[in-house]
């Protein structure tokens, strides 16, 4: 009888992940990822030799075969970003991948082989399932997509508006959407917490409801393994008759909190109540009624007894979270407070007017309130932003440093802080540093992370700036400014099929959005489509936005005429708020010198657009001029 000789395994375990090597995909926790090819070919190379040097060189022998011609660095630098991303890799911290300077890289995570077993069900993940892009190298200058704001500057995070235009919630595309992999290992391991309702005789406390529901959401986000989501997504439902079953799919939760708020006089009623969604089962549920001055103590009650009552089903042992960093010791400077950030999130010149009186009401009855100082900080630079005010702009950074300065251990007062550093003083070295501190403080903000993710974009980190994007969006799944941003870091790295869908979902989010259907404008020129393109950019009622795109899709449609006659009314509009627009039109029609004549300008105004000057693809055709790189050393950004 033939003897019989079994198979060598094909399936390799690398740390938390398993690797088919017949088929090139990462499995963890029954999430599957296929690699694209060179990603793989890297990873094989560096389980096959773990623990080792793997140098440069070898690895381009077995990446690229004798004659076959590649810009070698940026292709091997592309795939080890790309492995790094599927496997949640930091470079500066490596679980994974070391990077051995000018040698080459070496496996550090344990590795060893698992024989094959019978197929199980997993979740199919299309992290690098799409194609290679291919070269950038358009007939047509390639496109921008990136968001600007309301008033005349180019915004980075614009506050959620207020008032959210009603929609019909047809998300059956939501699915084909969702780029969240970050998610709790469980449905059950995960709440939302609705807007409490505002019951009082003259329904004039919304911002108490609204205020207290915030503080619960920020009290609950600091329970390890418990996966809360973020407050735009949560009050997505505010005031709309939907099931508590929809709103859970929606969000993809286990559990909702709701309650309602009752302030009369120096007394206030809350009732809360925990809900699990699948079986309807009513968890936990009280009623507290307090002197008003027990309000904090109450809030603490609440995020204690569902912190308790899910722990006893799920979570795993741990400490109690301290008190909340939001809590004042004046009740009056709370109330400011909290109106302040109801004003906040209205999202206009108006709402930034109204925040920064607040806010600062609030800290002259507290000099000590962090929290006040932080959002102060935010909405004194959106309200310089309208007029480039520099001295607002020098007051917002001095209300974010007297926040850190008052409470080193709020997250706020860092992500504040690194904003402003940025935008303001072009101190990427020092904005990364706070960055990294406000997301060490507080991992589980969804807009922490989100500034988090945009500050390395800026520094050209597109790998980690995706992968920390979608930590913010599955905490934040209905945000349109996460789901736009992420679009805009995908379409920044050439992924333009997981573009799309971001920007789609944006404005079925929030239908007047005019930055992403202006980035869907922007897609559209890549696709060589002008036409589709300037019926796009003409729905848009942003000014800015409008003639930019009318500009550069008149150019591409070869109306020379048309698109000069648009740049003018925009140099006549933007050139003292948004140069930056107009260095993008003039890049896009090739005038280099004329492009680098208003980036000039762009860097003196300190336009916080040109910021992403590193990724965005409008500023490609300047990367080749030596004026490019002089410009990256005196804005202070790595070349």
């Amino acid at each position: 009888m033939p003897e019989t000789v079994c198979p060598e395994p094909v399936i390799v375990v690398v740390g938390e992940f398993t690797l088919d090597l017949a088929t090139g995909e990462l499995e963890r926790e029954g999430v599957r990822t296929r690699l694209q090819d060179k990603p793989f070919q890297v990873l094989r190379m560096l389980t096959e030799q773990a623990g080792e040097l793997v140098t440069r060189e070898q690895l381009s022998e077995r990446l690229w075969p004798q004659g076959t011609y590649v810009e070698f660095e940026m292709g091997l630098n592309t795939a080890v970003r790309k492995l790094r991303t599927a496997l949640g890799d930091d470079a500066d911290a490596p679980r994974y991948i070391e990077t051995l300077p000018r040698r080459g890289y070496r496996l550090v995570a344990a590795v060893r082989k698992a024989t094959s077993t019978a197929p199980q069900p997993v979740v199919a993940q299309d992290e690098a399932t799409e194609p290679s892009p291919p070269p950038w190298s358009p007939p047509e200058p390639p496109a921008v997509l990136d968001q600007k704001p309301i008033t005349p500057r180019r915004r980075w995070w614009v506050p959620a508006s207020a008032v959210v235009v009603a929609l019909v919630l047809v998300f059956t595309f939501a699915n084909r959407f969702w780029l969240a992999p970050q998610r709790a290992s469980s449905p059950e391991q995960s709440i939302a917490v609705l807007p409490f309702l505002d019951m009082s005789e003259q329904k004039d406390q919304e911002y108490f409801s609204d205020g207290l529901s915030e503080e619960l959401i920020e009290l609950l986000g600091r329970t390890h393994g418990l996966r809360v989501i973020a407050r735009t997504s949560s009050f997505y439902f505010k005031g709309r008759p939907e099931k508590l079953e929809t709103i859970a799919a929606e969000l993809q939760v286990g559990n909702v909190l709701e309650g309602s708020v009752r302030k009369s006089g120096d007394r206030v009623r809350v009732t809360a109540q925990l809900i699990r969604v699948d079986t309807g089962e009513h968890i936990w549920s009280q009623t507290f009624d307090r002197d008003l001055h027990d309000v904090f103590k109450v809030q603490d009650e609440i995020a204690d007894a569902v912190v308790t009552a899910l722990r006893v089903r799920l979570l795993p042992p741990q400490r109690p979270a301290p008190g909340s960093a939001l809590h004042a010791e004046n009740l009056d400077a709370y109330n400011f407070f909290l109106q302040g950030r109801q004003a906040y999130n209205q999202g206009d010149a108006a709402g930034f007017q109204r925040a920064v009186t607040a806010f600062r009401a609030a800290t002259n009855l507290d000099s000590r309130y962090a929290a006040a100082y932080a959002d102060l900080a935010l909405a004194q630079f959106w309200l310089a932003d309208n007029t480039v005010d520099v001295e607002g702009y020098k007051s917002a950074l001095a209300a974010a440093e007297q926040a850190v300065a008052l409470d080193p251990n709020l997250a706020a007062g860092y992500s504040a802080r690194g904003f402003l550093r940025a935008v303001y003083l072009f101190d990427f070295v020092g904005a990364q540093s706070d960055m990294a501190k406000a997301v060490a403080l507080s991992p589980q903000d969804a807009m922490v992370l989100h500034r988090s993710a945009v500050m390395l974009g800026i520094l050209g980190d597109l790998p980690a700036a995706i992968a920390r994007e979608q930590q913010a969006l599955a905490l934040d799944p209905l945000s349109e400014e996460i789901c736009r941003r992420l679009g805009f870091f995908f379409a920044a790295d050439q992924q333009f099929a997981r573009a799309r869908p971001l920007y789609e979902k944006a404005l079925a989010i929030a239908p007047t959005s005019d930055r992403a259907r202006f980035g869907l404008g922007e897609l559209e020129l890549v696709n060589h489509q002008p036409e589709q393109a300037l019926a796009s950019f003409n729905q848009t009622a942003i000014e800015d936005f409008r003639l930019t795109g009318q500009a550069k899709a008149e150019y591409s449609l070869g109306h020379r005429d048309a698109s000069q006659k648009a740049l003018e009314q925009l140099i006549a509009h933007a050139a003292k708020t948004s140069p930056t627009e107009v260095v993008r039109v003039y890049a896009w029609r090739g005038e280099i010198d004329l492009a680098f004549e208003w980036a000039e300008r762009a860097y003196t105004q300190r336009d916080s657009g040109f910021t992403w000057v590193k990724i965005d693809p409008d500023f490609s055709g300047l990367r080749a001029d030596p004026r490019y790189k002089d410009l990256l050393h005196r804005m202070n950004l790595p070349d």
